[in-house]
């Protein structure tokens, strides 16, 4: 079956009267792509979407539309959407209500968002590159593949970025690692990929932990290797009792928010091994120094910062 796609260009204000006006003319099926609203959702300090990835401005762009998808066959709907934009075009404050038309079959459907997400290179080592992709030659890159319709955390962000290039600085052969808030287990499966000897997962989402074991195991990391699990290591003392290590881990990480990794410091400070690196990420900048500092009162030492617009990450050792 093939249906015809009604792009409806509006403005912010008009997206509301626009979509009113086509669910009065009983067009119901609706796809809103408003900018401003990514916009005000930065803007909320009390938002609770942590972080707004690159991935999403690609996705909306700069204009502002409506867009509706009718059957192909049925010219009644095609009138009724014509007359919802008619009964706007005396106001000035609704944009153009330009209309553009073009034509979708349920087949492309499916697979159409997929030319968003391309191979991308982080750092100086790593290659993230989506399964349906070929994995481009002769990069000299280690490869992780990792599709985006499941997973929490594809490298897009600022903060997982600025967290794998200092993991792919700091990370050393044999190096034990565990992945606090780990995702869609991108931190841990590239230290793993790097030359760690085994990795521990762990987030607050059980659907995160079974995303971060299956793309571990897409990756070739056996089972026996990869540990990933569910729960909330601020709250449960059995699940950190469990993830302890003999002589702790070598390497520590967490790219989540500031009040969590603060929650975290006594955590932290009981999973790494004397010595051992901690990696977080995660903090914008009006955090930073309330993190740092209760690193600090935990006896972990400030290596090395990296910032990147609002965002920061470090790295910490513990004596």
């Amino acid at each position: 079956m093939e249906w015809t796609e009604i792009k409806i260009y509006t403005s912010h204000v008009g997206v509301e009267a626009l979509s009113d006006a086509l669910i009065a003319a009983g067009i119901t099926g609706l796809m809103i792509n408003d900018p401003e609203d990514i916009r005000e959702f930065e803007r909320n300090k009390n938002a609770s979407w942590d972080y707004i990835g690159e991935e999403v401005w690609e996705l909306c762009g700069k204009d502002t539309f409506v867009t509706v998808y009718l059957d192909k066959d049925d010219p009644a709907a095609l009138e009724a959407v014509r007359g919802a934009v008619d009964s706007l075009k005396s106001r000035s404050d609704v944009g153009s209500l330009e209309m553009k038309f073009g034509t979708v079959a349920d087949e492309d459907w499916a697979n159409s968002w997929k030319r968003f997400w391309k191979p991308m290179e982080i750092g100086e080592k790593l290659l993230i590159t989506p399964s349906w992709e070929e994995v481009p030659c002769d990069t000299g890159r280690v490869n992780i593949t990792l599709d985006p319709e499941n997973s929490f955390g594809t490298g897009r962000h600022h903060t997982t970025r600025l967290c794998l290039e200092l993991l792919e600085k700091y990370i050393e052969p044999g190096d034990s690692v565990c992945d606090l808030g780990a995702g869609s287990g991108i931190i841990s499966i590239a230290a793993m990929l790097l030359g760690a000897e085994c990795a521990t997962a762990v987030d607050i989402s059980a659907d995160a932990a079974k995303t971060s074991h299956e793309n571990a195991r897409k990756n070739g990391i056996p089972d026996e290797k990869y540990t990933a699990l569910c729960g909330d290591v601020t709250t449960d003392r059995t699940l950190v009792e469990k993830i302890s290590r003999d002589g702790g881990y070598t390497l520590v990480t967490a790219n989540i928010v500031a009040d969590v990794l603060i929650a975290m410091a006594d955590v932290f400070k009981e999973l790494i091994a004397p010595g051992g690196r901690l990696i977080l990420s995660g903090i914008i900048d009006n955090r930073k120094d309330e993190v740092f500092e209760e690193m600090k009162v935990r006896g972990f030492e400030l290596i090395e910062e990296r910032g990147c617009e609002m965002w920061n990450a470090a790295v910490f050792k513990i004596m």
